[in-house]
């Protein structure tokens, strides 16, 4: 098992590395990846989630509401306690602690779910509908958050702020909504919950353009992390001990609470306790913000979970 989580993270890492070698090697300029990250947050991740959304038929993510119940729950509880923890005992800024908080909250579903998933439970459709349903919960139910507070603080910053947050809102989630890393996959949803079936020549069209969203993500975090210095400090040890070790546990009492078993309870536990996802760092970056705790969290995360995932693996065989 080992093997295969190792197996799974390799690409992870050597696609990174690729990205940290071409910053630190000069040949991107790694103090200015606007144009990569344009392509990374409007073009290939969003082609990415739709065609994942959009080819999910409604019926199955009705019948993986267990799941989604669990998921959503255990990364909404976990945003919340992070971001509480980071804005007030630590003092971050908002916009650091919503791409910590992001990045700690939000599992790396996209570069580690099938793999993973498929190893334990074998690479069946039930198998692929779930990753692409923890996919769906992610980036629909989660980046909002994160963009929500880029956008408040970005709008406070330019003097465009009028009234309270809360006033606020309706043009935070505006910008937010219109962004194409969220309304991609929210309309690959509607499509499906209305049952309109994308013709095979467009999803044909855009599969190229997919197939590069989570390398051309990996690739571009790699040149973000190679214009910082690695530093673990208080934060870091604890946005990834509640990453590795705690938002799987709470995923577990959630199954447990709700009276889950079987696979449906092993996927639930297996998805969280994946390693740190990408999109906080990748969402920072294209809102100016540097958050080295996250991708400090990134990377230690990453590395750590080849113990932690094979831990869980064992715990949940029981279920």
């Amino acid at each position: 098992m080992t093997y295969v989580i190792i197996h799974a993270l390799a690409p992870i890492f050597l696609i990174m590395l690729l990205g940290f070698y071409a910053g630190k090697a000069k040949m991107v300029d790694n103090q200015n990846v606007s144009l990569l990250n344009i392509f990374v947050m409007d073009f290939a991740l969003p082609a990415a989630l739709f065609s994942a959304t959009v080819q999910t038929p409604w019926r199955g993510i009705v019948d993986k509401s267990p799941l989604i119940v669990v998921l959503v729950l255990a990364m909404w509880i976990t945003y919340a306690a992070i971001y509480f923890f980071c804005t007030r005992v630590l003092h971050k800024s908002p916009q650091d602690s919503a791409v910590l908080t992001l990045t700690v909250a939000l599992p790396n579903y996209a570069a580690l779910g099938l793999p993973i998933l498929g190893s334990v439970l074998g690479g069946s459709t039930t198998t692929s509908l779930s990753v692409a349903v923890s996919i769906a919960c992610g980036s629909v139910l989660m980046t909002p958050f994160c963009l929500l507070i880029l956008e408040r603080e970005k709008a406070l910053a330019a003097g465009q702020a009028q009234g309270s947050t809360l006033a606020m809102l309706p043009v935070l989630m505006w910008r937010s909504v219109k962004k194409p890393i969220v309304w991609g996959p929210l309309l690959g949803v509607v499509l499906s919950a209305v049952g309109i079936h994308m013709p095979e020549i467009v999803l044909t069209s855009i599969k190229p353009l997919g197939l590069s969203a989570t390398a051309s993500a990996l690739f571009l975090t790699g040149v973000i992390l190679s214009a910082r210095k690695l530093k673990v400090n208080g934060a870091v040890v604890i946005a990834s001990i509640t990453k590795l070790l705690v938002q799987p546990l709470l995923a577990w009492g959630l199954v447990l609470g709700l009276g889950l078993h079987g696979e449906v309870a092993i996927t639930a536990i297996l998805m969280i306790a994946l390693s740190a996802g990408f999109f906080g760092i990748v969402f920072g970056n294209r809102f100016g913000v540097q958050s080295p705790d996250a991708e400090a969290t990134l990377l230690i995360s990453s590395m750590l979970c080849i113990i932690t995932l094979p831990l869980f693996i064992t715990l949940t065989a029981g279920l």
